[in-house]
């Protein structure tokens, strides 16, 4: 069964060598699969974000249209999916009136009766949708919606209503000047003719087409026609001709990694070696196939004729067994689906295998089953021609019909429009005039209001850098200048042999300590700074944040000694996360020097990774003093200089806190603090997980 053209949002061949082809597709099939999950995944990832937010609103459209999106990239391969999405959207958008939403959810619910068979309930979901869409204006919804419904009715074998819902549809698009949806419905109705065997109507519609596809200049919608047409010469017996439209179309849709055409490409390649005879190329190809469909793609109704290839070139082979194993699949599937022409080429074959093995009673059964089925379709190919000619006709009839009622309106209104044009000069000449004067106004209160928009933001900058600039200055008057004078003292009554030497090497550790600080104090001043005056760049790279802990505890370990403080790292080896190496380095030494700072001796801090689905849960936790309620609310606030001293008087700059929580945020990451008085403190914040996208990425 030829492929419906859908609206959907360089490989070379070499053959003679079966090895270096099933090698070659076999690589491009595990890359192409990656890169499907990868886009269901992000879909999926989207939708679990929206869901564990607190403020999480089912009815939100953005949610909504990510049900429906992925609803349609499923499809053709968990069909099952499908009804539970579309069902979950329907429900959302009905609860807050999305029409759209709707619409979308009720072509979702008709594509899933639609390939499981039921294509009374498909067409009644999608005539739903076509009504809904007809009350809106958005015009692709009733192009799409109208495709659809279309398609059923061929599948119903209806023609009569296909033809006809076609052609308004191409109606609509040409109002529209819609060039993809006149593709599409013009290369719908070229696989309607060619189903019927009539070649000359079904190339007139792809020599349109054809036109059409060059000026959308869409490298996938020139594969879709090629491969429908490849199909269409394979049925005429032009084979050459075949060859050439399904070896650029695979080329196509190997590039784009567009799987069920692809499928149904190869299935097509394989029907013209299986037309050539050449059984054993026709069989590999209908294996790509095979594999695809297996593997991926859910699409009963294209697999048919996938089984009915197998069948007939296993049995051109001789492996008789096989071919009636593939031939009993394409009649059960053809049964299910009611495919009458499924079930035709099955009875043929099973006939065939059947007489061979001189099973007569089996081969008569089968063969009058092929007979019955014959003469019927070759009675409804007639009929189905006479109808479609008929409904041509009787569209081509009513358009002239309705260009002829049109032309006498137009002729009636042409004194009314000569009469409303002098009236309409006159007054636009007056209103001309009256807006003129009014334009200049709006001109000028524009301008000023433009200008005081400038002046307030130029205001609200100056005032940001002034606070930032005082800043600067109270942490370098009070927290370095302290610390430099104390160490230019000692240094002075050494120089002028005011203490003795003994008495300097005594005061060298708390010296140490004081140079430590001020090093300390000026890495958060400058990290701080850079980002006040936007000047600091997150650069996101592969984090091994095992390294970075240990790194910290080794360079803290002296402080930790002094105090007799344990510090416990429980981070995993291979904890891996997607962020600016340097920042992180900066938080956890911010944090681990804050655990140390506030925890009195011989106590422990406790760093740990909790692996999440999509980001890794960082915390570091002492047994200190505690924060009480009232400092918790003001630690991380932007103005804040919220300064204490240390169980050990340890002084800090009440930077420390604000900076890591800019540069957990430039990393997509978020903080909080859990604490008891007397009790410890808890400071947790999140990283992005490393994974396969940020691996290509880097």
């Amino acid at each position: 069964m030829p492929f419906s053209k859908k609206y959907k949002t360089n490989f070379t061949y070499r053959y003679n060598r079966n090895l270096t082809i099933f090698l070659l597709l076999t690589f491009l099939f595990s890359i192409t699969l990656k890169a499907d999950e990868i886009q269901k995944d992000s879909i999926k990832s989207e939708l679990n974000k929206l869901e564990s937010k607190n403020n999480f609103n089912p009815r939100d459209t953005i949610y909504i249209n990510l049900l429906n999106k992925l609803a349609v990239e499923i499809r053709f391969y968990s069909l099952d999916s499908v009804l539970l999405l579309s069902n979950k959207a329907l429900k959302h958008s009905k609860a807050h009136n999305y029409k759209e939403g709707e619409i979308r959810a009720l072509i979702g619910l008709g594509d899933y009766y639609s390939d499981n068979g039921d294509y009374n309930k498909g067409s009644s979901y999608y005539g739903e949708a076509l009504e809904l869409a007809l009350t809106t204006a958005h015009q692709n919804l009733v192009l799409e919606c109208q495709n659809s419904l279309a398609s059923e009715y061929e599948y119903q074998g209806n023609y009569e209503k296909a033809l006809q819902t076609w052609l308004e549809a191409i109606e609509i698009a040409r109002q529209n000047e819609d060039a993809k949806w006149l593709s599409i419905i013009n290369e719908n109705i070229a696989m309607l003719y060619a189903t019927q065997k009539d070649y000359e109507q079904s190339l007139a519609h792809f020599k349109i087409v054809k036109k059409l596809n060059e000026k959308i200049d869409d490298e996938l919608f020139v594969a879709y026609t090629q491969s429908n047409m490849a199909y269409l010469y394979a049925q005429k017996g032009d084979l050459e001709y075949a060859m050439f439209n399904a070896n650029a179309c695979i080329a196509s849709f190997e590039k784009h990694e567009d799987m069920d055409w692809l499928a149904y490409g190869y299935t097509t390649k394989g029907k013209i070696y299986l037309e050539q005879r050449k059984y054993k190329w026709a069989l590999f190809w209908y294996k790509q196939s095979e594999n695809l469909h297996q593997k991926i793609i859910h699409d009963e109704r294209s697999e048919i004729d996938l089984l009915h290839g197998l069948s007939e070139a296993n049995l051109g082979l001789g492996k008789d067994s096989i071919a009636e194993k593939y031939a009993v699949r394409t009649l059960d599937m053809s049964e299910r689906l009611s495919i009458n022409e499924g079930i035709r080429k099955a009875s043929k074959t099973l006939y065939k295998i059947n007489k061979t093995r001189e099973a007569y009673l089996e081969a008569l059964a089968y063969h009058e089953l092929y007979q019955e089925l014959s003469d019927t379709i070759a009675k409804n190919e007639t009929k189905k021609s006479l109808i479609m000619l008929k409904t041509k006709l009787g569209h081509e009839q009513q358009k002239k019909a309705l260009i002829a009622e049109n032309e006498k309106a137009l002729a009636k209104q042409k004194n009314y429009i000569y009469v409303s044009i002098f009236i309409l000069l006159v007054l636009m000449t007056i209103t001309l005039l009256v807006k003129r004067s009014g334009n200049i106004q709006k001109k000028l209160n524009i301008a000023l209001n433009n200008k005081t928009v400038a002046l307030e933001k130029n205001q609200h900058e100056l005032r940001e850098i002034n606070e930032t600039k005082d800043k600067l200055f109270s942490i370098i008057g009070h927290d370095l200048r302290g610390p430099i004078g104390a160490f230019r003292g000692v240094l002075q009554l050494l120089r002028n042999e005011e203490i003795e030497q003994k008495d300097f090497l005594e005061l060298i550790p708390k010296l140490g300590a004081d140079i430590d600080h001020i090093s300390f104090t000026l890495n958060n001043l400058l990290s701080w700074g850079q980002t006040q005056m936007k000047g600091a760049v997150t650069k996101p790279s592969m984090v091994c944040l095992e390294n970075i802990v240990k790194e910290n505890i080794n360079l803290l370990s002296e402080i930790a000694e002094n105090k007799s403080i344990k510090i416990v790292s429980q981070v995993a080896i291979n904890t891996m996360a997607w962020s600016d190496p340097d920042q992180i380095d900066i938080v956890i030494r911010n944090l681990l020097s804050n655990a140390l700072k506030f925890t009195p001796k011989d106590g422990l801090i406790t760093i740990k990774a909790i692996e999440k689905e999509a980001y890794w849960e960082v915390a570091i936790q002492d047994t200190g003093i505690g924060i009480d309620k009232e400092a918790q609310e003001k630690i991380f606030a932007k103005n804040s200089n919220l300064t204490t001293y240390g169980t050990n008087n340890e002084k800090g700059t009440g930077l420390g806190l604000t900076l890591c929580k800019e540069m957990i945020e430039n990393n997509n990451g978020t903080i909080w603090v859990k604490s008891t008085s007397r009790k410890g403190t808890c400071f947790y914040f999140t990283l992005p997980k490393i994974n396969k996208k940020y691996e290509q990425a880097s």
